[in-house]
This record gives C-alpha cells, sequence and structure tokens, in this order.
C-alpha cells in the first residue's frame, strides 16, 4: 500500500492527461449511443407507417359499400393484381442488376437492413401466393390472400426505396465511401464512349476491385455490366475518313 501512495505521490500529474483520455471515450460512446438510438427510433417509425398503411389499405377494401353490378371475373382481377406485382419486381430489378444504381442506393440490396429485409420477406410471399397463372383455378378467398400480398409487396418497397434514397451510402465508413465514390467515377469511364478501350478496361477491372468486399454483385449484374462495356468496346471508332466534311470528300490519288 505504501508503495502505492509513494507512486501516486510522484506522478500525480498523470490523473489530467488521464481524465482527458476518459473523457473523450465516454463522450464517443454517447455520440455512438445517440446515433443507434436515432436509427432505431427510425426504424419503428417506418415499420409503424407500414403496419398502418397495410391496415388501412385492407380496413378500406373491406369497408366499401359492394357493387350493385356483377364484380369483375376473377381472371381480370388476377391479370390487374400480376401487373401490380411484375411492375414492383421490376423496380427492384433495377436495383440488383444495374451496378451504377446498387453503387449509390447499397442499402437496397443489402439484406441485413431491416426495411430491406421486410420488402424480400414480402415478396417471398407474394411470389409464393400468386397463381400459375390469370386462368388458374383459384378461389375468391386465394384471390383475396394474393391481393393483400401484393399490397404488402408494394408498401414494403416504397419504404424500402425512399430509406435507401435517404441513407444512401451512410451505413459505410469514410474509407468504404470513398471507395464507392471511386467505383462511381471509374463505372462512368467504363461506359464512356469518348474513352479508349484500353480506358474502358483498365476501368471496369478496377470498379470490380473497389466494390469487392463492399457489394454482393449478382451473376446476372456482373453479366449486364460486362455487355454495356463490350458494347463500347465494340462499337466503331471514326476513322479519318469519316470526319472529313462533303467539301473535303474528293477523289483520293
Amino acid at each position: 500500500m505504501d508503495h502505492f501512495w509513494t507512486f501516486a505521490g510522484s506522478y500525480w500529474w498523470l490523473v489530467f492527461p488521464l481524465l482527458g483520455v476518459v473523457g473523450g471515450v465516454v463522450r464517443r460512446w454517447d455520440v455512438l449511443a445517440q446515433r443507434r438510438h436515432a436509427r432505431r427510433l427510425e426504424v419503428m417509425r417506418a415499420k409503424a407507417e407500414l403496419k398502418s398503411v397495410t391496415a388501412s389499405t385492407r380496413v378500406t377494401s373491406a369497408g366499401e359499400p359492394q357493387p350493385i353490378t356483377k364484380p369483375s371475373p376473377l381472371p381480370d382481377q388476377l391479370e390487374k393484381l400480376f401487373a401490380v406485382h411484375d411492375d414492383v419486381t421490376a423496380r427492384w430489378l433495377e436495383y440488383e442488376l444495374d451496378v451504377a444504381r446498387m453503387i449509390a442506393f447499397p442499402t437496397m440490396s443489402d439484406g441485413r437492413q431491416p426495411l430491406t429485409a421486410a420488402f424480400l420477406r414480402a415478396k417471398k410471399i407474394a411470389d409464393r401466393l400468386r397463381p400459375a397463372s390469370a386462368d388458374a383455378r383459384v378461389s375468391a378467398e386465394q384471390v383475396a390472400e394474393y391481393r393483400g400480398a401484393v399490397t404488402d409487396y408494394e408498401v414494403a418497397f416504397d419504404l424500402a426505396e425512399r430509406d435507401a434514397r435517404r441513407v444512401r451510402d451512410s451505413q459505410f465508413s469514410d474509407a468504404e465511401r470513398k471507395r464507392l465514390a471511386t467505383a462511381q467515377q471509374l463505372l462512368a469511364v467504363a461506359l464512356d464512349q469518348s474513352a479508349t478501350p484500353a480506358e474502358r478496361q483498365v476501368a471496369y477491372r478496377r470498379v470490380r476491385e473497389e466494390v469487392d468486399g463492399l457489394l454482393a454483385l449478382s451473376d446476372e449484374a456482373v453479366e449486364r455490366l460486362e455487355t454495356k462495356v463490350a458494347l463500347q468496346l465494340e462499337r466503331p471508332q471514326p476513322t479519318p475518313d469519316d470526319k472529313r466534311g462533303p467539301a473535303d470528300a474528293g477523289p483520293r490519288c
């Protein structure tokens, strides 16, 4: 014990820098805790909005007065539901297959994000309940169940898309955001008609390197990107003769 007090008496001045370090750690912890709390509140509000919108849609549909005329046949109802279902799926594929969109809005392809995960679950349910065709033998109850699933699917996608456009790449660190920004610039070069074939090929390879470990590119997305780059590379470059104007186009000796 005497040794401790001797040490404390000799090095009492170390208390002040230690207090500064401890204070910095505490402040950093508070900031991170506040961010986590704010994020949880946002997710809770989004989930509540999803439930309220879905519930109001179902209540409205159930509470509407029945028309006097005969309701439309089931095939017509299914055709309309198929159109909505396919439209939402097409909007989702724009994020899944377009590398530029994936870089700009990465959370739309991240199943770990709560709203994206909710959308993917709604998609799975809607796909499972979808009849094979408009002429399939289904009951009115099955059509109603499928209609509810399509509504949930559409609402969940709208919420996930809105959140992805709001947060963009804020979920990544500073270094990761720099890599994504670099990938965006390189992607523009890879698809630039004015760039040389060598520049486009190098830019394409660099894009793959920058997003590696940050984004999970599907095989279809990579194939589509390679097709776009290949089309740019195969586009014929203007020859000196093509650049000559009509007045210069004379017989060649």
